[in-house]
């Protein structure tokens, strides 16, 4: 914009003056995000709580403030499980626990995802599939446990089953109420640019379900150790509870402890890996942890 001063002064000297342009969206989001946002993010932050807590323990223990004979020090751990692994049990036990969670693990992810598109996208599937899913989501596996091993026995198959109907729970119910969540509209859409059902499935559908079988994802990883850990408190043979549970008969808090870390990293390490996939498959979301 330019301003003519000549008649004011007298000479003819101009100005010029330069309005500038409003802020745009891509400007104030940053600062919003600094103001109103959770920050930025903190590089492996979330080691931060278990290092601390880990930490704290090992200060406790060197001050004397924990009895050893209930619970053992972070160096008598470590010298447990270095003995555990020279003997050969720890890598044996570690094998067949990560063997049945990862089975039950799969079939249940698969059955889950099944279930909830038979039951989320069809009136028929959802008057057969959701209420019944329901009644057993309100029933604990511990109580059915009695009936699997009338059905199954005490081997392999009943282990996997119990983590695989965990894990099916909490994937379908995610599932199912991120796909009877769709807008209507984006269903309408479809309709009217004449999409096929599998293209249907692969635009709408798909794109709308990840989040909600993510959420799943996470909550069923969670649920396959929980499974896992009851699975094999009761007569079990091997694995990392049956290690747990021979220690507990000879007051061994340290071989004890070695099972309980185990359960906690590989929990931790399985959550931290889908949410690094969930990252990467929905990474065109704009989230507040973006």
């Amino acid at each position: 914009m330019t301003f003519d001063l000549s008649a004011r002064t007298g000479g003819g000297t101009t100005a010029t003056a330069t309005k500038e342009a409003p802020p745009t969206t891509d400007t104030l989001v940053p600062a919003l995000q600094r103001r109103l946002g959770r920050g930025k993010s903190i590089p492996f932050g979330r080691l931060l709580g278990p290092l601390v807590l880990i930490a704290l323990w090992w200060v406790a223990s060197a001050a004397g403030w924990l009895d050893p004979r209930k619970l053992s020090s972070p160096a008598s751990v470590l010298t447990s499980a270095q003995e555990l692994w020279s003997s050969g049990r720890l890598q044996d036990s570690v094998q067949t626990s990560l063997t049945r969670a990862l089975l039950g693990l799969l079939i249940g992810v698969a059955a889950g995802v099944v279930l909830a598109l038979a039951s989320g996208l069809s009136r028929t599937g959802d008057a057969f599939v959701d209420g019944t899913l329901q009644v057993k989501r309100s029933i604990p596996n511990l109580a059915l446990l009695p009936l699997l091993i009338l059905w199954l026995g005490i081997g392999e198959t009943m282990k996997v089953v119990v983590i695989a109907l965990g894990v099916l729970v909490s994937v379908y119910i995610n599932t199912h109420a991120a796909l009877v969540s769709i807008d209507a509209r984006y269903v309408e859409l479809a309709e009217a640019q004449r999409l096929s059902r599998w293209q249907f499935l692969r635009m709408v559908v798909l794109p709308a379900a990840l989040p909600g079988f993510f959420t799943g994802l996470r909550l069923a990883v969670t649920a396959a150790w929980l499974g896992l850990i009851v699975v094999e408190q009761i007569n079990a043979t091997s694995g990392i509870g049956y290690m747990m549970f021979q220690a507990q008969q000879y007051a061994q808090s340290g071989i004890i402890l070695v099972g309980l870390v185990l359960y906690g990293t590989f929990g931790f390490a399985s959550d931290a890996l889908v949410r690094l996939v969930e990252g990467r498959v929905l990474s065109w979301r704009r989230t507040i942890t973006a």
